[in-house]
């Protein structure tokens, strides 16, 4: 059974009671579930055909917008549970969740991050998390979806579960319920624009420590 849950994360012009902002959270607990979240249109079209062919409960979370003009690849199954490198860095890795790559690719450049595009939520990539504790001093995640028991919340279960003490911070939606704007305008009072990523990455590294 495949989910394809339209207008995920922040809306816009929808209002406030149809922001997206939860269903990351409530399927995570379901057993057996399969969740992704592409990053554009490519990786959309690749993960609604994974979730039809694999036979397993699958969703695909993608947001009301437009395609960003990437270029469309043959149809083919994604590995499952399987992140892809984006870019490598040093210290700093952003693992993405979803539509704001285009912001952890701009910060990476400044910041020399590591961005892995994660794909899936569940089965997360836990060899890739393992991995990228190891090398680096802090981990980012970033979705758009509930903070608690979002994404960067079975990130944080997997380090606890490896025994890793890499420090985590979680970017995503707030405990609160999202107010009416425009995409841009609610990214940016939230602080998930790219100007506010950068500036919660840099406040977050400051109490831990130096770059």
């Amino acid at each position: 059974m495949l989910f394809a849950i339209d207008r995920a994360g922040i809306v816009g012009a929808d209002g406030a009671t149809h922001q997206g902002a939860f269903d990351i959270s409530f399927m995570r607990c379901i057993p057996n579930m399969i969740i992704m979240t592409p990053s554009d249109e490519n990786e959309c079209r690749q993960m609604l055909y994974t979730g039809y062919q694999c036979g397993k409960p699958a969703a695909v979370r993608y947001p009301r917008g437009n395609a960003v003009g990437v270029k469309l690849t043959p149809l083919e199954m994604l590995p499952i549970g399987k992140s892809r490198l984006i870019r490598k860095g040093q210290k700093i890795a952003i693992l993405n969740f979803g539509t704001l790559l285009p912001s952890a690719l701009e910060l990476s450049e400044k910041l020399n991050a590591t961005v892995v595009d994660m794909r899936f939520v569940k089965p997360i990539d836990i060899e890739m998390i393992n991995v990228l504790a190891q090398t680096h001093d802090y981990l980012v995640t970033l979705e758009e979806n509930a903070i608690q028991g979002g994404a960067g919340s079975a990130v944080a279960e997997v380090l606890n579960s490896s025994g890793k003490s890499t420090a985590l911070l979680q970017l995503g939606l707030p405990d609160y319920f999202i107010p009416q704007a425009t995409q841009q305008e609610a990214l940016a009072d939230l602080g998930l624009d790219t100007k506010g990523i950068e500036e919660k990455i840099l406040n977050f590294i400051a109490k831990q420590g130096n770059l």
